[in-house]
């Protein structure tokens, strides 16, 4: 009752400008979405055309680009840009931003910059069950792609049930990831001991992260798994805000928080193994992407907004793994991990003393 008398007995003109500054302070936010994703898809759009006409070997006149990009010409220009080229250049935007999604969704959720499927040992769980199949059992159908979607969700449930104890708790989860990690390492490197030389050769390929090869079956995997992901992910929107309050709060507010939990590491686990069953686990774009966008958006809409930032990562790592003077030609992976260490170490030595999330 006392509190409701201090709310009605608020000045009318102090409410309205408080009102008045929130709603301003919304519309200014959303202006800068809107620019910062109009940027974005601008950059995307010139690193995709760099892509096509500076990618890979041999040359095409500059007349038969944009018509073999559109599967419109035959013979050398078709399968340099229409097989090879553009699939690559799409593999890399499409993978990033499933790499970006996934990163955002983990760190929404734990409110940590730490907790992504890089870090969780997600795409070691992938990369393991990969390895699998493709030192032992090569020659087996969509083998590697379904092998490590199964790997990461194996180590995902290990991952949470074993961080469940007195709660879920961010460090627990980070730590038991990184532990779990170490375990998946090992056994690659036990597989990596007992295979033939051609087959550790496409496997540490494929674990370093490229595009390189990928088809347009490996295009369409992708596109339909980003949409999916995003549509779940808007789905997603609201509990998270609701949880980013507090667990208490948020099932006040009416949401599920355990079956909240369990859907954000599922679809984060999921958007990542899907990537990594295309292309490989690139590694630190999961990272990179959520913090980039929160400071350029705010945290609450900043895994709206990661997928252009991780998109826009592997599209413009692989334009240089290709081109970059000295270094070139290089997996992809090898520019992003570059890029992504350092900041890692940065991230673990700016955090206070004592601070618990």
């Amino acid at each position: 009752m006392e509190l409701i008398t201090r709310v009605t007995s608020v000045d009318p003109t102090l409410r309205d400008a408080t009102l008045a500054r929130l709603r301003a302070d919304r519309r200014a936010r959303s202006r800068r979405t809107v620019l910062t994703v109009s940027v974005l898809v601008a950059a995307l759009v010139a690193l995709l055309v760099a892509s096509v006409l500076l990618g890979g070997v041999g040359r095409v006149e500059p007349a038969d680009v944009l018509p073999a990009a559109f599967g419109m010409r035959t013979g050398l220009a078709d399968y340099m840009i229409f097989r090879i080229r553009v699939p690559r250049a799409l593999a890399a935007l499409l993978s990033g931003a499933l790499f970006g999604l996934a990163g955002a969704l983990y760190q929404r959720l734990v409110r940590n910059p730490l907790a992504t499927p890089d870090i969780v040992g997600i795409s070691a769980g992938a990369g393991a069950g990969a390895t699998t199949v493709l030192l032992l059992a090569p020659g087996l159908p969509l083998g590697a792609p379904l092998a490590a979607v199964t790997g990461s969700l194996v180590l995902l449930a290990a991952v949470y049930a074993l961080s469940l104890r007195g709660g879920l708790n961010t460090y627990r989860l980070v730590l038991v990831g990184i532990g779990l990690s170490g375990v998946c390492t090992a056994y690659t490197n036990y597989l990596f001991s007992v295979a033939d030389q051609h087959s550790i050769a496409v496997a540490m390929r494929w674990l370093i992260g490229s595009v390189n090869g990928v088809d347009w079956t490996g295009v369409t995997t992708l596109a339909v798994g980003l949409l999916l992901c995003a549509l779940c992910a808007a789905r997603l929107g609201r509990p998270l805000s609701s949880m980013s309050l507090g667990d208490g709060l948020a099932t006040g507010l009416g949401t599920s928080v355990p079956a909240a939990r369990v859907a954000v590491l599922a679809l984060g686990a999921g958007a990542a193994a899907l990537a990594t069953s295309v292309v490989g686990p690139i590694g630190f774009v999961s990272l990179i992407s959520g913090p980039i966008a929160a400071r350029l958006v705010g945290a609450d809409r900043a895994f709206g907004v990661a997928p252009f930032i991780g998109a826009a990562l592997v599209l413009g790592a692989d334009v240089l793994a290709q081109n970059a003077p000295l270094i070139s030609p290089v997996p992809t992976g090898v520019l992003t991990a570059l890029l992504g260490a350092p900041y890692f170490v940065w991230l673990i030595l700016r955090r206070r003393p004592g601070a618990t999330s």
